[in-house]
């Protein structure tokens, strides 16, 4: 993308917001909603021999705030979340302006979702399905996104600019405290196109089909010369009572400039204050189902299970594929939700293995790993 164009789309971008800024309802009095969650874990991993002889570990996860807001008909969305230092400490998850035309049609500002595949979770599980890992669930950068909310019809249409930015440095790399996966290194997202749509169907079986498709480029810091990176996927969801379905297929593509004896066949990835490397190409396949039980058990009021699956098909030939499996219920007792899963990876740079290059090259001959997890958290 020229200058010419990125200056358009700035002009657009500002255009819209001055817009709105024009064209809001009366409100009398702000609105405000403040709410969060405090969360600890328990966890026993097969590959991590001394803990095995202590028993597994209990301690802190997670602490965050949630904040709404609303005035005049500009709306706000924001959660920032506490990690311990060795997980990457504070990090904004998502926050940004919103103003909504209709019942069916949003506009928002910010650091938001990026529309892509099945949403909001491709997943039921605490550790997300195997997209999640690689950028593809729950992501979050930094663009403006047009929602519609049709009864049968369902569109998003979104530019980021670039993922979310914390130093602004001239040739600085991203900052690896950050919550979703991000291209890193010396790769930077930048000038990213999304659509998503989705239609939606049936009676007494509820049907969601959909296709998404996204493509940006990847600026280089040492060459100054960008490349490009671009995702396809089409995805089902399907609810039948208490019963619900997902599945989704993604094509995946990184083509970065970087400079001479660099290779092409592995980008950086970064969150949670660490990077890895992840295979440049590569299909992905996710299969997810799960079941609400209603229960009366004192506090419990339900349950659900679930399991959800993962395979992540590298192309190129000598790299091992990876692939992830969670069986798990969550426990709903009042505010407090409790996840309690069983988490199997092959050659997943967080359930065993080599951490750095699980998810590029993979290691032959590579065994499944598993991690008996709890995690408890009060939702207020």
């Amino acid at each position: 993308m020229n200058l010419k164009v990125e200056t358009f789309t700035l002009c657009a971008l500002l255009f819209t917001v001055a817009a709105i800024m024009n064209s809001v309802y009366a409100q009398e009095d702000p609105e405000v909603d403040i709410g969060g969650a405090l969360r600890f874990n328990y966890n026993l991993s097969s590959w991590k021999t001394e803990q095995k002889n202590r028993g597994g570990d209990f301690g802190y996860d997670m602490f965050r705030i949630n904040a709404n807001a609303a005035y005049k008909g500009i709306y706000l969305n924001a959660e920032y979340r506490f990690y311990s230092e060795a997980f990457g400490g504070g990090m904004l998850k998502q926050g940004w302006f919103g103003y909504r035309f209709s019942e069916k049609d949003e506009l928002q500002l910010g650091l938001t979702q990026v529309p892509f595949g099945i949403q909001q979770y491709n997943s039921n599980n605490w550790f997300f399905n195997l997209s999640y890992y690689v950028g593809l669930e729950d992501d979050h950068d930094m663009g403006i996104k047009y929602i519609h909310l049709g009864e049968n019809i369902e569109y998003h249409l979104a530019f980021f600019k670039n993922a979310e930015e914390l130093r602004f440095g001239n040739d600085t790399e991203i900052s690896h405290s950050r919550y979703s996966y991000d291209v890193a290194g010396r790769n930077k997202e930048v000038n990213q196109f999304n659509g998503k749509f989705v239609f939606k169907f049936g009676g007494n079986v509820l049907q969601r089909i959909g296709v998404s498709g996204q493509y940006g480029s990847l600026y280089n810091l040492d060459t100054e010369e960008k490349g490009d990176h671009y995702g396809l996927a089409l995805h089902y969801e399907a609810t039948y009572k208490d019963w619900n379905l997902k599945g989704e297929a993604m094509n995946i593509a990184h083509n970065p400039e970087n400079t001479l004896g660099s290779s092409g066949e592995v980008i950086l990835m970064a969150a949670y204050g660490a990077p890895y490397e992840v295979a440049a190409d590569f299909n992905m396949y996710t299969l997810t189902l799960a079941r609400n039980v209603p229960v009366d058990w004192g506090p419990v009021s339900a349950l659900q299970f679930y399991n959800d699956f993962g395979y992540m098909q590298k192309k190129e030939d000598d790299f091992e594929d990876s692939a992830m499996n969670v069986t798990g219920v969550l426990l709903t007792a009042g505010n407090i939700y409790t996840y309690i899963d069983y988490a199997a990876g092959l050659n997943h740079s967080w359930l065993g293995g080599n951490y750095i290059d699980d998810f590029s090259r993979g290691t032959p001959g590579a065994k499944w790993e598993a991690r008996f997890n709890i995690n408890i958290g009060y939702y207020f």
